[in-house]
């Protein structure tokens, strides 16, 4: 099939590649013209573990190009991906003025039937407002249909995601353009549901919402422990083995971050309020979410008190571990909390430090590596799960630190070999040690 997908960001480009690879003719179109000249040289404009392979791949194959001209590349494509950014406003509701523009331009060059598909993660009600307005803005009556396919990709595992999905939601007005869809789909041979396209736009934020609140709930268990002197760690275990919970995303820390959880959830709030609903357990799960960088901080200031001037060494500046997305890092505000309170970072990530220099307040030092963020720093500050971070020579970490002391944002580290190995050592839901 020609397909065309609008967007060239970690949606779109995946998605984009991830055709191209199953034999379609693949078009990505993006208005930022420096990204698409990178693309075209073959720059990869964001980390994705297999994604730099697929875009070279395709690329010398012919099947996959990238352009800024959105009306040539509708115009030879049978299906249109609307796959742009949809950010969050200052009230929590997703801006959709990238998805209104791009359907307006859709419209404009409309010269034959085509299915135009929103990808982006958009509120329950935007496949009609899509639907409205390239009804109001087609240069001729041309027929087309508007479908709801949600993507359920992690950053860091994208490919993968998308090549194995767990389910391939289409939202549809009718079977007959449901089919189109199965069709294109057809050769990953994954479980996929049809549903109308309201219900679709609703299981992407249905999704996203839940797996936030387990993050969340398991968030305040791991207070409680702390309380209650037990360990958040065997707690999962026993709930995890619970078939009905599983342990999936019952990983206590810091709490979510990304461009999903903290934006859908958000979304789904404010598109609940819209429509008469008060969403108060969301609300509480948002609400938890934001108090733990601010909790975690606090535990440092406790532990190191006075902090000013206080050499803090963080490891970990990502959202999350094989990406360089910094959008709700954990670490933007775990880093700024501590600069407020007169503490000095140094801090390391594996892929992501460019990102964060352009983010994170200049008084930031970067190191070369996580020893080197260790050097003569009195903390040591776990705020990303890379798993480099766990297999660190730890005995080489505490001689180059000035107090063998760890705050460990993710909890990487077992308590009792911690304190073997001579640390004072603080975790989230579990009781601290002291070295022996």
């Amino acid at each position: 099939m020609n397909i065309c997908v609008v967007g060239a960001g970690y949606v779109g480009l995946v998605t984009g590649a991830v055709f191209a690879d199953l034999g379609n003719d693949v078009i990505c179109v993006d208005n930022d013209a420096a990204k698409v000249e990178a693309l075209k040289r073959g720059v990869v404009p964001i980390y994705e573990p297999g994604l730099q392979e697929m875009v070279d791949r395709n690329a010398a194959d012919g099947r996959l190009a990238f352009a800024t001209d959105l009306e040539e590349a509708v115009r030879r494509s049978e299906i249109v991906f609307i796959a742009v950014s949809t950010p969050a406003k200052s009230n929590g509701e997703s801006d959709l003025s990238a998805v209104e523009e791009v359907a307006r331009g859709i419209a404009r060059v409309l010269d034959r039937y085509k299915v135009i598909v929103n990808k982006s993660t958009v509120p329950v009600g935007t496949g009609d407002l899509v639907r409205r307005i390239v009804e109001a803005h087609r240069a001729r009556p041309v027929e087309f249909d508007v479908v709801a396919n949600p993507e359920f990709l992690r950053e860091g595992s994208a490919i993968e995601d998308t090549l194995r999905p767990d389910r391939i939601v289409i939202g549809a007005p009718s079977q007959s353009v449901a089919m189109l869809l199965l069709e294109l789909y057809a050769p990953l041979g994954r479980p996929m549901i049809i549903t109308d396209v309201q219900s679709a736009e609703m299981i992407k934020y249905a999704s996203n919402a839940f797996l936030a609140t387990k993050i969340s709930f398991i968030n305040a268990i791991a207070d409680l422990c702390e309380l209650a002197s037990a360990d958040v760690g065997q707690v999962v275990k026993g709930m995890g083995l619970d078939p009905r919970i599983g342990p999936a995303f019952l990983q206590a820390g810091l709490g979510y971050g990304g461009s999903c959880f903290p934006k859908d959830t958000d979304s789904l709030i404010q598109t609940a309020a819209q429509l008469g609903y008060d969403f108060r357990l969301l609300r509480a799960v948002a609400e938890i979410n934001r108090e733990r960088t601010v909790r975690f901080v606090e535990l440092i200031e406790k532990v190191l008190s006075p902090l000013p001037d206080r050499v803090i060494a963080v490891l970990g500046l990502a959202f999350k571990p094989n990406t360089d997305d910094m959008r709700e890092a954990r670490s933007i505000e775990v880093v700024r909390l501590l600069l407020e309170r007169g503490a000095r970072i140094q801090a390391y990530d594996p892929v992501a430090m460019a990102n964060a220099q352009r983010i994170l307040p200049p008084e930031v030092r970067y190191c070369p590596s996580s020893y080197e963020a260790a050097e003569g720093a009195d903390a040591l500050a776990v705020v990303t799960e890379w798993n480099a971070f766990k297999l660190l020579n730890l005995e080489r970490i505490r001689r180059a630190m000035r107090r063998p002391l760890v705050f460990d944002g993710r909890n990487l580290y077992e308590p009792e070999r911690m304190r073997r190995l001579g640390f004072e050592y603080y975790s989230i839901g579990r009781r601290p040690v002291s070295p022996s």
